[in-house]
């Protein structure tokens, strides 16, 4: 935990403007940890990160997100604060004014920041003003065509593909293959940037694409890069979902996948390795980019995922809000710092949390934040200091009974059993023990889940890798249930509040 004292200056930079580094944020929508070359993945096409984890960067490939959904997850890896600090638990409750956010705080100090992507960050209520110089509109040509936006390979209502996300390769618009969507238009805008940026202002460069989140649907270029038949296997379904919550079960059930074959499952999980090979194109088109400006030896790069994806494991497509499972809240996580950051590239294996970027960032900088935050830096990892930076990671989620407001109603469009997100949606606003409020404590050897109206969960991840088998009411991880329970305690105690610098007088 990062604790700044109060008199420490807020956002006043601890060296002048012209050695700032630059900052490039690129974060893919739903990648999973597991699909990057460099980490062992056979199948994976991912030569740009598998080079630059080679070279000059460090990856991270035990890092996990603090809640398996896009909004709560961005809105703690921007301020360093779990999702329970301030209740970020819904696509609806966003960072407030009153919240830090780093991007606020780099603009607040001489930063020009340039975001171009998707939001779920900022309220739509609010100005975008604080947070960055430039939020990126698209250019022409305005026909945008995201990847199964039409509903055409859905089939028909009832019928297996109805709730799957699945497409497939889908046909390219533009002359070389690729289809124009808003990922490409965000793409080519940031290189446009960086052949014209303001040259007395550090760039912040926020990249937050939209790809690999479903529908899995990619152009044949990078489809055909996915060596298919070596995609590892996918974690089976649970013959009776014993032990596991029920939230999992009953979308199972809502989706509706149980006849698909492991060749369907093949087709749409190498898919959605194809996502991923046309991001890490894209990632390698601003590297070079960076190159050709003359910035990369001043830049901090950081990519990382906000959350997983289920990708055909147990027999489910897409995510949830309150189940842990790696491949939901593993992501891959990549550090290149600028120059004179020692460094040893390559792989590292200890547990990181997203927590941990903003205080990377402040340590580069040399910022200080002016509010107190749980992330560390990932500095003396990257020199390859043989020091445990966390003993447990951890990751949240849920509501509680009652919490009408966190049921996300607002989803007008998905719920109804046309909307893609009927199977898990329909479940969030029934008041069962579906969506009940539960949290993570993940250590390298165990996991342990803790849920408010149904059975807690304990896997002992190295008998069961695939967290299939739910090992706590078995007496004999009675003495590690007990240790796991102890620091989940320590966890909330050490991470229940912030309070804020600026004291109130006393009359």
């Amino acid at each position: 935990m990062r604790v700044v004292q109060p008199g420490e200056l807020r956002g006043v930079p601890a060296m002048s403007a012209a050695r700032l580094p630059h900052i490039v944020i690129f974060n893919p929508d739903q990648w999973r940890g597991d699909v990057l070359g460099h980490a062992g993945n056979p199948a994976a096409a991912t030569p740009n990160l598998d080079d630059l984890a080679a070279s000059e960067a460090v990856s991270f490939t035990r890092a996990f997100c603090q809640n398996p959904v896009c909004t709560p997850s961005r809105c703690s890896f921007m301020t360093g604060w779990y999702p329970h600090v301030r209740g970020h638990r819904t696509m609806f409750h966003m960072l407030r004014p009153d919240e830090p956010c780093l991007l606020k705080s780099l603009k607040d100090s001489g930063y020009f920041v340039w975001w171009g992507g998707k939001n779920d960050l900022v309220p739509a209520q609010n100005s975008l003003t604080p947070y960055c110089d430039v939020k990126y509109k698209r250019p022409p040509p305005s026909e945008i065509v995201r990847a199964g936006g039409a509903d055409g390979w859905r089939g028909p209502a009832g019928g297996d593909n109805y709730y799957s996300f699945y497409v497939g390769e889908v046909a390219g618009n533009l002359p070389d293959g690729r289809r124009w969507d808003n990922d490409w238009a965000m793409i080519e805008g940031a290189v446009e940037l960086l052949k014209s940026r303001p040259a007395d202002r550090p760039l912040c460069l926020y990249l937050p694409l939209s790809f690999p989140h479903p529908p899995y649907g990619v152009e044949g270029r990078w489809l055909a890069q996915v060596a298919a038949d070596r995609i590892p296997p996918r974690a089976p379904t649970p013959p009776d979902w014993r032990g596991k919550p029920s939230i999992l079960r009953g979308i199972h059930a809502r989706q509706g996948l149980a006849g698909w074959t492991e060749e369907r499952w093949r087709a749409l999980r190498a898919t959605y390795y194809g996502m991923c090979a046309r991001v890490d194109h894209q990632l390698g088109l601003v590297v070079q980019a960076l190159k050709d400006a003359g910035m990369w030896e001043d830049t901090a790069l950081f990519f990382f995922a906000d959350h997983g994806d289920f990708t055909g494991d147990y027999g489910l497509v897409e995510k949830t809000q309150n189940t842990f499972e790696d491949c939901l809240t593993r992501v891959p996580f990549l550090v290149k710092p600028p120059a004179g950051v020692s460094t040893r590239p390559g792989t590292r294996d200890a547990l990181v949390e997203l927590t941990d970027f903003a205080a990377t960032v402040f340590d580069f900088t040399g910022l200080t934040p002016g509010y107190t935050h749980f992330g560390r830096s990932l500095r003396p990892l990257l020199r390859g200091d043989a020091v445990e930076h966390r003993d447990a990671v951890f990751c949240e989620g849920g509501r509680l009974h009652g919490e009408r407001h966190c049921m996300e109603l607002e989803s007008v469009a998905h719920q109804d059993p046309t909307g893609l997100y009927w199977p898990r949606l329909s479940l969030q606003r029934e008041e069962g023990p579906e969506h009940t409020k539960a949290v993570m404590c993940r250590t390298r050897e165990f996991k342990y889940v803790r849920r408010l109206y149904e059975a807690d969960e304990l896997y002992d991840l190295r008998a069961d890798p695939q967290e299939l088998h739910n090992v706590a009411d078995d007496a004999a991880y009675a003495p590690t249930l007990a240790r796991m329970k102890e620091r989940l305690l320590t966890f909330f105690l050490e991470t229940g509040d912030v309070v804020p610098f600026d004291t109130d007088r006393r009359s």
